[in-house]
């Protein structure tokens, strides 16, 4: 397995909406084939799958174009809402990873542990923890909290949102393609800043514009673009995504995390793609309809499920380790066992996911100022007041 918004400023239109204000369900259906895909990412480690689907880059613009709607009140109290809403469900995981790598024999600084707090930087922990012959492997540690470089990353969005609304509202183009002109510098190695602070500048040039992308969606720009020359326009732009991919194929062959500059051309044209064809459901349409709860619950719980997938693709391993001691498995069935082992782990992650919705998943609530439901696959009902 491989181990990933607010100063007060006058509103500018947004684009013309169909249908009454509210959710927009085709939005909500982009989010939820986003971490279902990460799911799979992680849990099979298909290097195809960052091609067919570039999750982060979705999921960085839907955050964004929800960040310019929030940012028509004044920034500060928005910046204060999304961070809230981020960092309890965060303490929570991560006040367990770090209980465990600490039992595990991990000594960490304050300093390591305040990034847990508030990850300003992505939360550390060590390459290697625990014994061979342990229940899991030594690398665990960095598949169950390497995936938080997200939050590092969200969260920087966040903070600079109202500099880069700003930006762009004034200088749209140059202020959407600017990222991709600097992933050009720090992500290809013509210019390396070490550590930390290298990986959190490519991370933001990386995924910037797809931030800047929702910005668009939000303000009307992509609408503004005729369908045709947005396509001739994000098509060469993806291809160049899968050129340099090709002269550039890390360990893991296609997988574009590992190619910065392939990752940034390639999300930019799909995200394009994928908002400006936005038909802005009210209701999902036809055979969506039937996924309407799964996708209701998903959106509510979109952050508790990112936050603990990897670890509990982890967890199935010894859950199904355990069949292997089953005498009847063991004598007759432990060769199929072995050969359909991720499709064990693929059917035991998702209630395991499900539990843990369940048992921590209503702090999104909290956080939020909102009622805690224990499974919100509901919209929550709207009380109307008058004669």
């Amino acid at each position: 397995m491989t181990a990933t918004t607010h100063a007060a400023e006058r509103a500018v239109p947004g684009p013309a909406r169909k249908g009454a204000p509210g959710r927009d369900r085709y939005l909500d259906l982009l989010r939820t084939t986003a971490l279902v895909r990460v799911v799979f990412y992680h849990l099979f480690g298909w290097a195809w799958l960052s091609v067919v689907f570039p999750s982060m880059g979705v999921m960085f613009a839907l955050a964004g174009s929800l960040m310019a709607r929030s940012l028509s009140r004044p920034a500060l109290g928005v910046i204060r809402g999304r961070v809230r809403r981020l960092l309890p469900p965060m303490w929570v995981f991560g006040g367990l990873m770090v209980a465990l790598m600490v039992y595990a024999g991990w000594r960490p600084s304050v300093t390591k542990v305040l990034l847990y707090l508030v990850p300003v930087g992505a939360p550390p922990y060590p390459d290697s923890l625990g014994s061979a012959s342990g229940l899991l492997e030594q690398s665990w540690p960095d598949q169950a909290v390497g995936p938080l470089w997200y939050l590092r990353a969200y969260l920087w969005f966040v903070l600079l949102s109202p500099l880069l609304l700003r930006a762009f509202r004034r200088l749209p183009w140059p202020t959407l393609l600017a990222p991709l002109a600097l992933t050009a510098v720090v992500g290809t190695g013509l210019v390396t800043v070490p550590g930390e602070p290298g990986l959190a500048l490519t991370d933001f040039a990386v995924y910037g514009s797809c931030w800047m992308l929702g910005f668009a969606h939000q303000d009307g720009v992509l609408q503004k673009v005729p369908r045709y020359l947005l396509v001739s326009c994000a098509t060469p732009v993806m291809a160049f995504g899968l050129w340099w991919a090709h002269g550039h194929l890390g360990p893991d062959g296609w997988d574009l995390n590992d190619i910065p500059l392939a990752q940034a051309t390639w999300s930019l044209g799909a995200c394009a793609l994928l908002l400006a064809y936005s038909p802005s459901w009210q209701q999902l349409p036809g055979r969506f309809a039937r996924f309407d709860r799964l996708i209701t619950l998903s959106n509510n719980r979109a952050v508790t499920i990112y936050l603990w997938h990897n670890a509990l693709i982890m967890a199935t391993v010894p859950l199904i380790d355990a069949l292997y001691n089953v005498p009847f498995i063991e004598n007759r069935f432990d060769s199929l066992l072995t050969a359909t082992y991720n499709v064990w782990m693929f059917l035991v992650v998702w209630p395991l996911i499900g539990l843990v919705v369940l048992a921590v998943g209503w702090i999104e609530d909290l956080a939020a100022g909102r009622r805690p439901r224990l499974w919100p696959d509901r919209a929550r009902p709207v009380h109307r007041h008058g004669g």
